[in-house]
């Protein structure tokens, strides 16, 4: 008996490969999500997922923000997963030049804070949002009788000599949002400022960990400076991890030095799985993700309907008017703004 072709399927370790037409692809059975080292999910929330949608969740940690935006730069259309999460407001404008993402509107996206969404040809859905805000030692200045500051030009007195520690914004995504809240809030005379800062003994360390952990006197390191640049949502972190849990929260936050960040998530262009993708991203912004997100990455979900715990609405800072740049506008200066710092703080 002749045949006109061949077709010979070979099974290897559970995974069907097609040597010559064996009758199309087989269908994807996980969905890769590629993300920063700060990324997390509880167990229960991964298992809902991967129970509701059929698919296994791999989580791919690729470092800081801009590392990931970096690589799927670098990978564009052929990507190292199915989803991005993680690009923020402040490195958008970079990833949706670099044509990364398919467009792709979820049915829920008319639940989120309208002011969160940055992009109106959809490429990518808010998920959280987080201010960056200078926090402060209660405990230090009660000690010491001195006023903590109110705003950011307070910084620059000299009661507050020796007392602030920030990140480098070259190395720190909140020491670029920090930078970013001078320029918002002080214009062309933030270079200035900048230089108050370092004739009043500022100090610049490359990491968040650094700062907070280290330098900081108001966690558990008991550094030595008691302000720094952190998060809004940083007090009742202070409150959850501390033993026995305080009733009070030991940090304070200066409302008027905040910079919003906004954190988005999009389907990749060339994923592997593109129907998964949509999926995935149809799940971080359900109720049931949304409502996991503060206490794990300690930020707060972009759904307007999602609940906080008891310690986010007790003793979380939910700024009215946190201070913001137009995505293009930071892409289009930041290289010269970081240099410019540079050569006043560092150099």
């Amino acid at each position: 008996m002749t045949k006109s072709y061949l077709v010979l399927c070979v099974v290897a370790t559970g995974v069907a490969l097609a040597l010559a037409g064996c009758g199309g692809s087989e269908k994807p059975t996980d969905v890769v999500l590629v993300t920063h080292d700060f990324f997390t999910i509880s167990p229960a929330v991964k298992r809902a997922f991967e129970d509701e949608s059929g698919l296994k969740l791999r989580i791919l940690k690729a470092g800081e923000a801009g590392e990931v935006v970096s690589r799927a730069l670098l990978t564009a259309g052929n990507p190292e997963g199915d989803v991005l999460f993680g690009v923020d407001n402040n490195l958008l404008a970079r990833a949706l030049d670099g044509d990364i993402f398919e467009r792709y509107e979820p049915a829920d996206l008319g639940k989120v804070d309208p002011a969160l969404d940055l992009d109106a040809e959809h490429r990518v859905t808010p998920i959280d949002h987080g201010e960056v805000c200078l926090n402060y030692d209660k405990a230090w200045f009660s000690a010491h009788d001195i006023a903590p500051p109110r705003n950011l030009t307070d910084l620059t007195l000299p009661r507050y000599r020796g007392l602030l520690v920030v990140e480098n914004p070259v190395t720190s995504t909140p020491g670029l949002a920090f930078m970013l809240a001078t320029i918002a809030e002080l214009a062309d005379g933030w270079q200035d400022y900048w230089r108050k800062l370092r004739a009043n003994d500022v100090l610049a360390v490359d990491s968040w960990g650094e700062a907070y952990n280290t330098r900081f006197s108001g966690a558990s390191g008991k550094g030595p400076r008691p302000i720094v640049v952190s998060y809004a949502s940083s007090p009742p972190a202070e409150v959850i991890y501390r033993k026995p849990e305080p009733k009070q929260a030991p940090t304070g936050v200066v409302d008027a030095s905040c910079f919003r960040q906004i954190e988005f998530a999009g389907v990749l262009r060339g994923a592997k799985n593109a129907e998964g993708a949509r999926k995935l991203v149809d799940f971080m912004l359900s109720k049931r993700f949304q409502e996991d997100i503060p206490l794990q990455m300690f930020v707060f979900p972009a759904r307007r309907d999602a609940a906080l715990p008891p310690e986010f609405q007790k003793f979380a800072v939910v700024p009215a008017h946190p201070l913001e740049l137009p995505p293009k506008e930071i892409e289009a200066n930041r290289e010269q703004w970081v240099d410019e710092w540079t050569d006043i703080v560092v150099r």
